[in-house]
């Protein structure tokens, strides 16, 4: 008779390679993320994949569970993953949008992109000193909606904070930054 493990033990040890807690661990979840991921996203075959990445992510030890209370518990852990991969794949930056974008970088090797042209103004501007001003919450924050383009909830997700959260950090930093470039 075997023991039942914890969730912990289960994805230390698919981590680690072991077959069987992979699968338990697959037995135990899959059903429950694909239900959630569901109520996020209507097309089965987004979400399909999102979850076999979220799993394959684990068992390749890409993503690594920690049960020190900074990870919370398993559930919420695999939550996380995928509901990012989720919004990545929705926004085309899933595995076939990152060749897209290695291909087009390839082409124009030589031209720079708007984002890079941007970027290297904010860097030499004032907008780089006012950036550098913000807390780490309020630049996280703006790196998500503005930079990342993400939607509110997207950020939040991301984040791991409320939406309300979410608006009420960039509505702080757009002020702050107001203020700092006048």
């Amino acid at each position: 008779m075997s023991e039942t493990r914890s969730d912990g033990e289960l994805l230390r040890a698919a981590a680690d390679g072991e077959r069987r807690a992979f699968e338990e661990l697959y037995r135990r979840y899959a059903p429950w993320l694909t239900a959630r991921l569901r109520g996020r996203c209507a097309d089965a075959g987004v979400v399909d994949d999102v979850v076999q990445e979220t799993f394959l992510a684990i068992w390749r030890g890409k993503a690594r569970y920690r049960e020190d209370g900074a990870a919370g518990d398993a559930a919420g852990w695999l939550w996380r993953i995928g509901s990012r991969r989720l919004i990545d794949a929705l926004r085309g930056d899933g595995a076939r949008g990152r060749l897209r974008h290695a291909l087009a970088r390839l082409r124009h090797r030589d031209e720079a992109s708007a984002e890079e042209r941007v970027l290297a103004g904010v860097e030499h501007g004032d907008l780089a000193g006012a950036l550098v001003g913000l807390s780490p919450e309020l630049r996280a924050v703006l790196q998500a909606t503005v930079i990342d383009g993400l939607t509110t909830r997207e950020a939040a997700v991301l984040l791991g904070i409320p939406p309300g959260t979410v608006k009420t950090r960039a509505m702080r930093a757009r002020r702050q930054l107001r203020e700092a470039l006048a």
